[in-house]
């Protein structure tokens, strides 16, 4: 079969381009009394051969005054082909439009532009062609902008996605405003972004879109905003902005879900063709891009799952936070597998145990951490997440549990094992489960739960092809699962450590009073080693101590353990804050250099603030290694922080330390912090002094209301992070947003009945009482 035409394959230009094309104008007697370049071209005749000479004398065939007669029976012009004579004496044969113009005076004169016939039929034939494949063809056509919003789109596109839940409609008198089957609606692919009708300058009332209320397109607009929401919105905007900037093509072939049949159940799985096509006018500007799409259904089911399972490879495991992981595994499944999966894990797994290998004798809990159904209201939900879900003895999911096996039964009437719970007999026979598939979770040798997943609303039951599948899913999850368990375990060991390092109480003294709080700072960073504490002396003075070991995790608990110990050693040899920061220096040297004999591969290192408060002199001694200087609030002047020389941190060795003395009068309150607490990612470290100074303001408050008042202010979540203040990480710093800080507070207030109490917000603040020998 040979193909006619392959050697000339470009698109035809417009025939009766007035720029390229004949064009001549003809006045009332039929003279031509215009001539253009382009007519010229086409017929050989110059202008002065021409002009003021009958029209018809160009003609080849047929009769002068008929053709007159012809023009002067136009009303709004015409269209159709002649003959004419061409000056080196051939024929052409020309399709020409012809449309009448009236001049001031009335005289009638006709506009005449004509085009090679042949390349009139090419052009008809191509734009035959365009039309058929936009409005007839399979293939979804899109017209975007340079800032990739809907201009055009044809049905085949929109109907390439399930119809979400339409929109309230008005009642019965809305049949006028729906789309006839002849129009096409204009709304996006995939859950685009909803096509927008192009402004104009319509007084009648109009939708938000700017299309009239209650017109077709208004509806059209109400249509695609609700599928505006969906994975495909950025597919295609990335692959179009590729495209834009490229000034290249790109084509991509991705998975998408099934969709439902017209009797409830699922079609087969999809996979579509994405085409994106910049498109350029004739001198060369950017005008935006074509974007095309193809369904291609159940052509290649292998190449589906395997699509399925690389996707499920870049979407489950996105972090180690254990529900996100069987959330995203649940996503993986539905609808694209399953109507319904729900994911059971063992009590240990959300302990942070380790689970048995296989279920031990007295039926371990199963609970409910995840389940997803195609339907928003969930009818197959019995158990709340978080529930035990207390499945029969002779269940799949029993049998899957104790054998590590996969159960595939059917479901009807008459499943034996249903008979012992009725709420969910009622339940699947009601929904008319026909089909019941149990995996079990297992990684590393270890049975963490199951995975089930239910059919109804597709008429297909579980195949073998699909227990592969679903099993490969699952396999891959169940590490995620696993590693996400590790990490909760460690993550609560080093939490134990740490607090076990730490002092449970602070002690009571006779010259100050102490509060104290110790926050999470980065959850997922994991436990810190920031530690505090207060350490009474001889001569009624008092030692607060506040310091951050470097790293996260059980390294730094332990470090931290070590340090505060030796702090407690050398505080009671009675050293000055300079000499016992350069003692504590050589220790961390010592420990450096046992870490990298171990080939432990641990950095060690830590900051700390030293500082010694006198009752009687009213003076406090500070020195610091590379910790921030702690804050004075008078109560007469403006927050201060001190200039106490900085020192190196610990560990690094050679430098020096040097003490200085700061006098404290009555009623004054120092706080104590780690960099947690003023510095943060998002902002610099003078919002945080700021905050710590509006913080401190007022210091005859109580020193629990200046450590509420420095959580409220400091400890402020970032969006998605979870508040958890019962958690020893920092203190005076919010969980997941900020590293660990501190603030105790100190203050010395006028004379009271009883004996005081110390309390310190490290971020601590401790206040001074009047010495008992003054």
């Amino acid at each position: 079969m040979g193909v006619y035409g392959a050697s000339n394959a470009a698109w035809p230009g417009d025939p009766f381009d007035v720029t390229s094309t004949a064009v001549a104008v003809v006045d009332a007697e039929g003279l031509i009394v215009h001539w253009s370049r382009g007519a010229q071209d086409l017929l050989g005749h110059p202008a002065r051969e021409v002009l003021l000479r009958p029209a018809a004398a160009l003609l080849a065939d047929g009769d002068p005054a008929g053709v007159t007669a012809w023009l002067r029976g136009l009303d709004r012009g015409g269209e159709g082909v002649i003959t004419v004579r061409h000056r080196a004496g051939h024929t052409v044969r020309l399709a020409v439009r012809v449309c009448p113009l009236s001049s001031p005076a009335g005289a009638r004169s006709w506009l005449v532009v004509a085009g090679d016939a042949a390349d009139r039929r090419r052009h008809a034939l191509f734009q035959a062609a365009a039309r058929g494949l936009l409005e007839q063809s399979p293939i979804g056509v899109a017209v975007l902008d340079t800032r990739l919003r809907y201009r055009w789109v044809n049905r085949a596109l929109t109907g390439m996605e399930e119809p979400a839940p339409a929109p309230a409609r008005p009642p019965d008198n809305t049949a006028a405003a729906r789309p006839s089957k002849d129009e096409t609606v204009a709304r996006p692919p995939e859950d685009e972004a909803p096509v927008r009708p192009p402004e104009d300058d319509s007084a009648a009332p109009s939708t938000q879109d700017g299309a009239p209320a209650g017109s077709p397109a208004a509806h059209a607009a109400a249509v695609t905003d609700a599928l505006a929401e969906g994975a495909g919105r950025q597919v295609v905007t990335r692959h179009a902005r590729q495209a834009l900037l490229s000034g290249q093509c790109h084509v991509t072939l991705e998975p998408v879900p099934p969709r439902r049949g017209p009797a409830g159940g699922h079609r087969p799985g999809r996979s579509r063709l994405r085409t994106f096509v910049p498109l350029f006018d004739g001198s060369g500007r950017t005008l935006g891009v074509c974007y095309a799409a193809l369904d291609v259904t159940g052509q290649d089911p292998a190449r589906e799952r395997l699509a399925l399972v690389n996707a499920a490879g870049a979407h489950i495991g996105t972090t180690l936070d254990l529900d996100r992981t069987v959330r995203e595994l649940a996503e993986v499944m539905v609808p694209q597998v399953a109507d319904f999966v729900a994911i059971d894990l063992l009590d240990a797994v959300t302990e942070a145990a380790t689970p048995a290998d296989r279920t031990a004798p007295g039926r371990p809990t199963l609970r409910r951490a995840a389940h997803l159904s195609i339907r928003e209201d969930q009818p197959e939900v019995i158990v709340a997440i978080g529930e035990p879900t207390r499945y029969p003895a002779r269940s799949p999911q029993r049998r899957c549990l104790a054998t590590g096996l996969t159960v595939r039964e059917t479901v009807d009437a008459t499943t034996p094992w249903l008979v012992h719970d009725p709420r969910r007999w009622k339940t699947m026979i009601r929904l008319g489960v026909h089909t019941h598939l149990v995996v079990p979770l297992r990684a590393r040798g270890i049975t963490m739960g199951v995975v089930t997943l239910l059919r109804w609303q597709n008429a297909a039951p579980f195949d073998a092809d699909d227990v592969l599948l679903v099993e490969d899913l699952v396999a891959r999850a169940a590490v995620c699962v696993d590693n996400a368990r590790r990490f909760t375990r460690e993550h609560q060991a080093a939490l134990t450590l740490q607090t076990s390092l730490l002092p449970p109480a602070l002690p009571e003294h006779s010259a100050v009073e102490v509060a104290h709080r110790y926050l999470p700072a980065d959850a997922e960073a994991g436990v810190g080693g920031d530690w505090y504490d207060v350490i009474p002396l001889s001569g009624a003075r008092v030692a607060l101590v506040m310091g951050d070991v470097v790293g996260h995790g059980l390294h730094a608990a332990a470090g931290m353990g070590r340090l505060r110990a030796a702090v407690q050693t050398l505080a009671d040899l009675d050293l000055a804050p300079d000499e016992l920061l350069a003692r504590l220096d050589d220790l961390v040297l010592r420990l450096a250099e046992e870490a990298e004999a171990a080939d432990q591969g641990a950095v060690v290192g830590a900051t700390c603030v030293y500082a010694v408060y006198d009752p009687i002199a009213r003076e406090i001694v500070v020195a610091r290694a590379g910790h921030p200087s702690p804050a004075i609030a008078h109560l007469t002047e403006p927050v201060e922080f001190p200039d106490i020389p900085a020192g190196p941190p610990l560990g690094l060795g050679g430098l020096p330390f040097e003490s200085a003395v700061v006098p404290v009068e009555e009623g004054s309150v120092v706080a104590l912090y780690t960099d947690g607490l003023i510095e943060a990612s998002d902002r610099d470290v003078d919002v945080g002094m700021e905050r710590l100074c509006f913080a401190l303001a007022h210091p005859d408050r109580p020193l629990e209301e200046i450590c509420d008042t420095m959580v409220r202010t400091r400890c402020r979540p970032g969006p998605g992070t979870t508040w958890r203040s019962s958690w020893p990480a920092r203190m005076c710093s919010a969980p997941t947003v900020w590293p660990p800080g501190r603030c105790p507070a100190i203050r010395r207030p006028s004379p009271r009945p009883g004996p005081p109490s110390w309390r310190s917000c490290p971020a601590g603040a401790f206040r001074t009482w009047p010495s008992p020998r003054s």
